[in-house]
């Protein structure tokens, strides 16, 4: 009776699935969902197995009325009830303020993701004034803050992030909407700068809090981010496409013979930085070729303290007969300060060692002209703006994430003449 009760819950939610099917626009699979569920029979054996089934059909169901349009929004008392907190610390937490501890915060952001909580609720769609042509907004229709705390090394000064900057402005400039700069990292300082109700939207350039997005978004205020996601707060993103770039410049590294690589750059310091170690992580293994675990290497853990690594376990490496024979750079200041020492430590580049960058900066015209990755930093910053207005003129759309490719540019630390 048991087996019986457990097979016909079973075929509830397989005939759940095919209505599914015709009612709801999203992609959902129950089929690989019925899959991944514990198949060992132990889990299954016994009276319990129906109450297992039973759950798992009305959680399911759940997820089916939240989905289908029409029906009631997803509340703040809901989230608390999932999440078991306070109706008062979930609006705290979902708006970013202060009074609610971190892990509490992430939890009930991500419970809100899971139930479908509507982050748009207080976005209102600026009408466009008749007569005006698409694409343009007059400048006394509001401004656009371009958003970059001032935070691991982003600053207006910076070669990489100033001509991201630069793009942007420029882009804004030609549709004559007002720009305001904002460096600051806390959010009840932004928000205390700016008005909201006379602000179009927000790009965000670099590494942004999660608690300072929770309150641009509570605020109503679109954004795309540059060089930046967050989980937990789902947005339109501009990147590099970091990973396939990475994966070519290593590729290309490994066909001249050089087989001992190392990569330089903590993969867990930005999003960035772990496409590109992904990329190379994969061109190694492709080859058949070992790698350092993160824990053992400590190239794998450079970050605003990078010099300290280099010019502590260059001169190690050089005096145990250890050097790689090229390292792999998660960006050009990274190479430039790994060349530098090679070359202090009587190291010839590339003779002896290659170094590879990314980004493109040229900061340090003294040393070897550094093989790297060309970054089209103005375009991502183009391209920033463009969806922010394809976001202003369709606030319901699916967030997008777009990859910008680069180019490789082959020069004295790693091409031999």
């Amino acid at each position: 009776m048991v087996r019986q009760a457990a097979d016909r819950q079973r075929k509830l939610c397989l005939n759940l699935k095919l209505n599914l099917s015709l009612s709801l626009s999203l992609n959902l699979n129950l089929n690989l969902l019925l899959m991944r569920l514990p198949d060992h029979k132990h889990f299954w054996k016994g009276r319990a197995a129906v109450q297992k089934r039973q759950r798992f059909c009305y959680n399911w169901g759940k997820l089916i009325k939240r989905s289908e349009p029409g029906l009631k929004k997803v509340t703040m008392q809901q989230i608390a009830e999932q999440v078991g907190v306070s109706k008062f610390a979930v609006s705290q937490a979902l708006s970013g303020k202060p009074g609610v501890g971190e892990e509490t915060r992430m939890r009930i952001v991500q419970a809100a993701n899971e139930l479908g909580y509507s982050w748009k609720a207080k976005f209102i769609k600026k009408e466009r004034p008749a007569g005006e042509p698409k694409g343009k907004t007059s400048a006394a229709k509001g401004t656009v803050i371009i958003l970059m705390p001032n935070v691991r090394f982003q600053s207006r000064e910076s070669l990489f992030w100033g001509k991201i900057i630069d793009g942007v402005s420029a882009a804004l400039a030609e549709r004559e909407v007002g720009v305001m700069m904002v460096t600051e990292s806390y959010s009840e300082h932004l928000l205390k700068s700016i008005n909201p109700e006379g602000v179009l939207g927000l790009i965000g350039i670099g590494y942004i809090a999660t608690q300072l997005l929770l309150e641009i978004r509570y605020a109503g205020i679109p954004f795309v981010l540059i060089d930046h996601e967050d989980a937990l707060v789902p947005s339109d993103t501009v990147f590099m496409n970091n990973y396939d770039c990475m994966k070519q410049m290593t590729s290309l590294v490994l066909q001249t013979g050089r087989r001992d690589l190392r990569f330089a750059g903590s993969p867990g310091y930005s999003r960035s930085f772990h496409d590109r170690w992904l990329g190379f992580r994969i061109a190694m293994e492709e080859a058949g070729l070992q790698m350092f675990r993160a824990e053992d290497d400590p190239f794998l853990q450079m970050e605003e303290d990078a010099y300290l690594i280099v010019e502590r376990e260059i001169p190690q490496l050089v005096e145990q007969g250890k050097l790689p024979s090229a390292f792999i750079c998660a960006n050009d200041f990274f190479a430039f300060l790994i060349v530098k020492s090679l070359i202090a430590n009587g190291v010839k580049v590339p003779e002896d060692v290659a170094v590879t960058g990314f980004d493109h900066t040229d900061e340090e015209p003294s040393l070897p002209a550094l093989s790297t990755i060309h970054v089209p930093n103005a375009i991502l910053g183009k391209r920033a703006v463009e969806m922010l207005f394809d976001r202003l003129a369709a606030p319901d759309r699916p967030f997008e994430k777009t990859m910008i490719h680069g180019s490789l540019l082959l020069r004295e630390s790693f091409k031999k003449d």
